[in-house]
């Protein structure tokens, strides 16, 4: 089977907000989110709430976080998102409380239909529970559960579901051993 891009199709896709409310949300996360100079987390938390995610009391964003729809973006009070992180979420996704996603993770919602020859956009959830930690450099993929106080091992990817309080390492991540408290 041959692909053909001049076929694509976003399928029964919608970006959720009109073309007007998307280009705002273009221009604030690139002049804030984006940015390497350090701009207020108080001032970040008001954005994505104003621009329609839910985020908990003292969540801290660093700079040059990429966040594609605010809208489909819920997470928890004291969770910390890393610099260079980038939340790509055509889907929804759900972070915890007191999770800790690191530098340069990248959370991925979508992906494409490889069997067929239009390429379709398939989409799919991402939560992760209270507590976790993705380290840096790991890859969240879609229709991805993370269990309560998990630990991602740097550069890892995952997708499914894991076990709570187990450390995951690895391409792809497998539980190597508990997590001790």
């Amino acid at each position: 089977m041959d692909t053909d891009l001049s076929k694509y199709t976003k399928g029964n896709y919608s970006v959720g907000k009109n073309k007007i409310v998307q280009l705002l949300w273009y221009m604030v996360n690139h002049t804030v989110f984006m940015s390497a100079f350090f701009v207020s987390k108080g001032l970040k938390r008001f954005l994505l709430r104003l621009f329609g995610a839910k985020v908990g009391k003292c969540v801290v964003i660093k700079p040059c976080v990429n966040i594609k729809f605010p809208w489909r973006l819920s997470v928890g009070e004291n969770s910390w998102i890393g610099e260079g992180v980038w939340i790509d979420n055509l889907d929804n996704i759900i972070i915890g409380k007191n999770c800790c996603i690191s530098q340069g993770v990248l959370l991925e919602t979508g992906s494409h239909n490889y069997k067929s020859p239009d390429f379709k956009l398939i989409t799919a959830p991402i939560t992760i529970h209270d507590g976790a930690w993705i380290c840096a450099k790991s890859v969240v993929l879609p229709k991805t559960e993370i269990g309560k106080n998990v630990v991602l091992s740097a550069s890892s990817v995952i997708q499914g579901n894991t076990e709570e309080g187990f450390i995951y390492r690895g391409n792809p991540a497998i539980a190597i051993k508990k997590r001790e408290q």
